[in-house]
Formats: structure tokens, C-alpha cells, sequence
């Protein structure tokens, strides 16, 4: 894909992030579901990409790592589902774990970010506040969270805030999301 589709379809999906909160969309979408991320993906790229929202069928890799081979999502997207989510450490658990799905073919990072936010809000009353998390140091430790989530958990934990509803926060945290994946918003 060329850069300027590529950075037309962020601008647009961007927008469609914030309008997800604007609206309370995203408070009608199952949390720490398979179909609660499909609807979230779905709600950022529908219109943008024909899988918005559908289980990939192909098999993908990023930087040498394979993700979960396509055969397997089915099977493995309820086992990820059904993973607890009481606590901090078992909410980065299961957000690793579908990060190693990765189950669709692209927007897998922006769509969890958020899959995560609301886990973490249901469950313990926060989210991230991700304009506090380097994006390098958020891209190691996602690159070695399969082998060992601490790395994780010990970036995130501190940058937790019950700021749950603050407009700036989810904004501010939705463009930081979006920047991981190399999106930098123009200034008008």
C-alpha cells in the first residue's frame, strides 16, 4: 500500500476512534470479548479496509514473528475470551495473549489498545495513559511479551489513572495509539 492511502486510512480511522468514544459506541460493545475487539476493529476501519471486523484467513508476521496461524483462531479466540480478568496482571495476560493472535489482517495494535482500555476500566476502574508510554520502550516490551509480559506490566502499571471518562485522556491516548503504528497527525 502506498504511503498516502495508507496514511488517508489512519487519518479516517482516527477519526473514527474518537467518534467511537464521542458518540458512547463504545460502551455498547461486549468487553474483553473475541466479538467485543471484531466490533471494535470493525467501528475503526469499516469503510477503509473490506475485513473490517472479520477473523483473518491468511497467516501474517511482523519483524520475523509469525502470529497465530490463521487455522487455529476459531479455536484459540474463545480460549483467549475465557481468560480471567481480575486483576491487573491477568488483564496484560490476556492482551498479550490476543496480541499474539493478532486476528485480523491489519489495525490488530489500535484495535486492542482499546480492547484493553475497556478491560482495564470494567474490571479495575482505569485506564492507560498512554501519552506517558514511550513508544519504544511499549514496542520492546510488546516484541517480548510473549516470552515474559513483566516488561510490560512494569511500563504500564505506573501509567494507570482512574481518569476513565477524561475527554483528553482517551483522545490524547487514541492519537498516542495511532503514532505506535507510525501515524503522525498533521498540523493544520
Amino acid at each position: 500500500m502506498d504511503r498516502n492511502k495508507r496514511y488517508e486510512i489512519d487519518r479516517l480511522s482516527l477519526q473514527k476512534a474518537q467518534e467511537l468514544f464521542a458518540s458512547g459506541a463504545i460502551n455498547r460493545m461486549e468487553v474483553g470479548t473475541a466479538k467485543g475487539l471484531c466490533e471494535i476493529h470493525k467501528y475503526l476501519f469499516d469503510g477503509l479496509y473490506e475485513f473490517a471486523g472479520k477473523i483473518r484467513k491468511l497467516n501474517i508476521a511482523k519483524g520475523g514473528f509469525r502470529f497465530a496461524n490463521c487455522l487455529y483462531l476459531e479455536a484459540i479466540l474463545p480460549v483467549i475470551e475465557k481468560m480471567p480478568e481480575g486483576t491487573f496482571e491477568e488483564i496484560i495476560a490476556k492482551y498479550v495473549e490476543m496480541n499474539i493472535a493478532h486476528p485480523f489482517l491489519e489495525g490488530n495494535g489500535r484495535a486492542t489498545r482499546i480492547w484493553l482500555d475497556m478491560m482495564l476500566k470494567k474490571n479495575l476502574g482505569k485506564v492507560v495513559d498512554w501519552q506517558r508510554v514511550d513508544k519504544d520502550l511499549y514496542l520492546q516490551a510488546m516484541e517480548r511479551s510473549p516470552v515474559n509480559d513483566l516488561e510490560l506490566r512494569v511500563l504500564l502499571q505506573p501509567v494507570l489513572t482512574d481518569r476513565v471518562d477524561d475527554r483528553e485522556v482517551i483522545f490524547k491516548g487514541i492519537e498516542q495509539s495511532y503514532y505506535y503504528e507510525g501515524y503522525r497527525k498533521e498540523e493544520d
